[in-house]
């Protein structure tokens, strides 16, 4: 029963925002009395951390997957920029504003998390980069990978980028390019500008 509420859960949370859908719409729309839900998630910040939890490892698998299969770094951050886009928006009742909001500390857990759970594989990305010439020899892959994560961080920040003011993809197209261009050989950056014309960015 546990998972199946997660499961719901998430759908809801997805589709209106983990502040917006309360308990009793969860155990409306399962067809259970909400002392059932209670059972097992006595308070409701237990079901948005291991609802936002389990999405998050969805995210996880579906970057992953990406990665593997990206002909090399460069298309990889925009493949992995489209897909950031399925789960990030403008408004607010989206489940990254909400989080970030109304749960403060769960959204730090999965920013902890996401750190840990692709920090190699984005590591292993930029090393690949090198090997293949397209980034610059002589980067310090552990600090590139710090500042990357900072500023995937800081873009999705509704403090320091507020939704009225800015959106969310114009901002992840343009922090791809400020980091590529950071870090890319001149055949990095004439490649990444062959991926600009082909994907009209």
């Amino acid at each position: 029963m546990e998972k199946e509420i997660v499961k719901r859960a998430i759908s809801l949370f997805l589709q209106y925002g983990f502040k917006s859908v309360t308990m009793d719409d969860i155990a409306q729309d399962m067809g259970v009395s909400k002392k059932t839900i209670y059972v097992h998630f006595p308070k409701k910040e237990q079901l948005v951390l291991e609802s936002a939890m389990n999405h998050f490892d969805l995210i996880i698998e579906r970057i992953i997957s990406i990665s593997k299969h990206s002909k090399d770094p460069i298309i990889e951050l925009y493949q992995l920029k489209k897909e950031a886009m399925n789960y990030l928006s403008n408004e607010k009742n989206s489940p990254q504003y909400q989080l970030q909001k109304y749960y403060p500390n769960i959204y730090s857990k999965l920013k902890e998390k996401e750190f840990k759970a692709l920090g190699n594989l984005f590591a292993s990305s930029i090393a690949k980069g090198i090997k293949t010439g397209l980034f610059r020899q002589e980067l310090d892959i552990d600090f590139v990978l710090r500042i990357f994560f900072n500023g995937i961080r800081g873009i999705r920040d509704i403090n320091l980028f507020p939704i009225e003011q800015f959106n969310i993809d114009e901002l992840m197209i343009s922090f791809s390019e400020y980091h590529l261009r950071a870090i890319c050989t001149p055949a990095g950056t004439l490649k990444l500008e062959t991926y600009k014309k082909e994907m009209n960015l």
